[in-house]
């Protein structure tokens, strides 16, 4: 029987690389994105692709059963889904602020509550929870990517203990910048909501031109992704 692999934020970067390359390795994969046609090359590999918003209650429950339902077991499920708010923490609004904490933090512990019980009656399961190197650090600017991921490194941790008993793993990969669609969202927030009369507009400039830097591409992270969920001496923290 094939081991059954979620992984949301499929339908680009690392969360699709990284459901690619399950897939390659045997698992069936179900990827879970807004844009479902975006995962085609993921269908085309024998995986599933369904619509997920980690921000919506009946949209994250829909998906759950729908795996259950079809496999009836969740072995492994990686959650990928983010993305980077950057500006001054004057500047941004709390609205926007909170949405990165919906999805960055809120939807991935809402489906961990979803697979947890599968888990617990399996007594196995994997979770591989994508962070980010801003986790551990913190730079001028970016003030809200930074406190989720640095969240999410103490949700994981806090999980880790909880869930131990019940044979169930919690993993954190940290990879640093990374060649995805990521920077070019991540600039273009930064830009607009720092705007050319902003007092932070220069320590915004400079910061963009970093976050265009990558240090590593999708399939490097994917290969470490992949790592966690096979090996069988595991770290609980996977960075580089």
């Amino acid at each position: 029987m094939k081991k059954v692999a979620i992984v949301t934020g499929a339908s680009s970067g690392i969360g699709l690389e990284s459901a690619k390359m399950l897939q390659k390795r045997g698992y069936q994969v179900i990827g879970g994105a807004r844009h479902v046609e975006k995962m085609q090359s993921l269908v085309e590999m024998g995986g599933q692709a369904h619509q997920l918003d980690v921000t919506n209650e009946s949209s994250l429950t829909e998906f759950v059963d729908f795996v259950l339902k079809h496999y009836g077991r969740v072995d492994v499920l990686i959650n990928s889904a983010g993305y980077g708010s950057f500006g001054a923490l004057e500047e941004v609004s709390i609205e926007e602020a909170k949405n990165q904490f919906d999805v960055n933090l809120f939807g991935l512990v809402r489906l961990i509550q979803l697979v947890l019980p599968t888990m617990r009656a399996q007594h196995s399961g994997r979770i591989i929870n994508i962070s980010s190197l801003a986790g551990l650090m913190y730079t001028g600017l970016g003030g809200w990517y930074h406190i989720s991921k640095h969240a999410l490194e103490t949700m994981s941790d806090i999980l880790r203990l909880e869930v131990k008993q019940f044979g169930v793993d919690v993993v954190v990969v940290e990879p640093g910048n990374t060649a995805t669609g990521w920077q070019k969202i991540a600039v273009d927030k930064l830009l607009t909501v720092t705007p050319e009369n902003s007092p932070y507009r220069s320590m915004a400039i400079n910061l963009a031109k970093s976050l265009k830097n990558s240090n590593a591409t999708t399939s490097d992270v994917a290969a470490v992704i992949l790592k966690a969920v096979t090996s069988k001496k595991l770290s609980k923290i996977y960075d580089f």
